[in-house]
This record gives structure tokens, sequence and C-alpha cells, in this order.
């Protein structure tokens, strides 16, 4: 039988689009009050749409993570509206296009720091008092398989995602003994206008191995679930058919 979250609250940053926007409306189909931030009104609007028309409570707040104010502030908004956070979906971030680190604008390298890492980190501390005295949370941190690993040109990328990685592993140890669960998500390549844009790429219709961002969805609604209790401190690597299990080149009956 599906989760049912009626009557829980919902945070996702970067709800517009792509993986964002296929959780948030995810978790209203589920019956949750989702609290959906971003940076584009329209956008926002419309993802509230799709929430309120599944029957659930949606609120759409315009914040840039860039600011450093912005955390509290979208907290602020959840316990206002809805008097209680059940879930923090971290997953708005910067997808930068491709440099060495030599030719690496700085004022660019901070920016994706600052979204990518600093902010889910501080949206972290802001929603953990609420959690911690009704002894019950998840948290789940949208990092990425590029953070399992560097890469040429992707030094500032990388290494926020694999920052996300290693704090939950180490608020998950901190939060545990309040019924808090911190899990991580590594997607592979999925189908988004921010993977399109990054590499240039005309998704699925380029790639048919893409994952699309439901599929990510539904692994976030698991782990947000009370399905997932056995789950915490580590992070869900997500492939799909990009998986390199299936590209190691082997073939049926050879080694």
């Amino acid at each position: 039988m599906p989760e049912n979250f009626s009557g829980q609250t919902v945070i996702v940053t970067g709800a517009t689009k792509g993986i964002g926007r296929a959780i948030a409306v995810a978790f209203g189909k589920a019956g949750a009050n989702v609290l959906a931030s971003g940076r584009n009104t329209q956008e926002l609007d419309s993802v509230c749409r799709d929430i309120e028309q599944a029957g659930s409570k949606a609120i759409g707040l315009v914040a840039d993570l860039a600011l450093e104010e912005s955390p509290q502030i979208i907290a602020n908004q959840a316990l206002e509206s809805y008097g209680r956070i059940d879930v923090l979906i971290n997953n708005a971030a910067i997808i930068h296009d491709s440099a060495t680190l030599v030719e690496f604008d700085p004022k660019i390298w901070k920016l994706v720091l600052q979204v990518n890492l600093v902010a889910p980190v501080f949206l972290t501390q802001a929603v953990l008092p609420d959690m911690i005295q009704r002894g019950s949370g998840k948290i789940i941190n949208i990092s990425s398989i590029g953070g399992t690993r560097g890469g040429a040109g992707r030094s500032a990328y990388r290494a926020t995602k694999a920052g996300l990685i290693s704090l939950t592993e180490s608020v998950a140890a901190e939060v545990k003994e309040f019924g808090i669960d911190v899990t991580s998500i590594c997607p592979g390549a999925t189908d988004t206008e921010g993977f399109r844009s990054a590499f240039d790429h005309k998704g699925r219709q380029q790639d048919a191995n893409l994952m699309v961002p439901h599929e990510i969805a539904e692994l976030a609604l698991f782990l947000a679930s009370g399905k997932s209790s056995a789950i915490t401190g580590t992070a869900i690597h997500a492939f799909g058919a990009t998986n390199p299990i299936f590209q190691s080149g082997a073939k049926r009956g050879k080694i």
C-alpha cells in the first residue's frame, strides 16, 4: 500500500524543475502539506497548482539559497504555515559549466558551494529543533553519483555533492537517538532541464538510458516513509540504466 503522508509537512528546495518538482508533486499526491521553494514565482505557482489539484496544501516560497538568511526563512515559513516539519528534501543545486580549477571564476566556485552545500547545512540546522522536540523526522539530501568521485572540470559541483554525503553521515550519527533519519540519494544521469543545459544534451531523446525525475521522487517517498526505518546515514546510488555494470563491455558467455 502506498505511504500516506497526510498531516505531514514536507519542505522541498529547488522545487520548480526536474527532480525537485517531481519530488514536491509526488509528496503532494501522497497527501503531504508541501512547502516548495525556488527562485521563479510562476514556476512555483505551477508546482503548487499541481499539488493542490491532488488535494493537498502547497505554499510556494521564493527563496534564493545564495542568501545566508534563506534557510531560516524557509524553516520559519513551514512552521508558521503548517505547525511542524516532518521531512526536509535538500535538492536545490547549481550545475556549473565545465571549467578547470585554473580557469574557474572564484565567485562562481563560492556560489556553487553556498547553494549546494552551505545552504543545506543551515536549513538542516533550522529544521532539527522541531524534529528533535517531536522525536521524529526525515532529512534527505539529493547528492549525485558525481559526489562519489572527482572529475575534470567538475571540481565545485562534485566537491559539494561529496560534502552532502559526508554531512548525511555526520548528522545521522547525531540525531538517530531522537528518532530522526538522514539519508542521501545519489542520482546518475537524469533527464532534467539542468542536465540538458549543463551538458548541451537533448535528454532521453538523445540517450534513452537516462532516468526520469519521477524515479528519484519514488525513492524519496520511500526514504521519507516508515518503510525505510532500517536506513539512515547512508547514500543510495540511483543509476538506472546508466549503471556502470551495464557499461563494462562484458558480453554474455564471455569473461
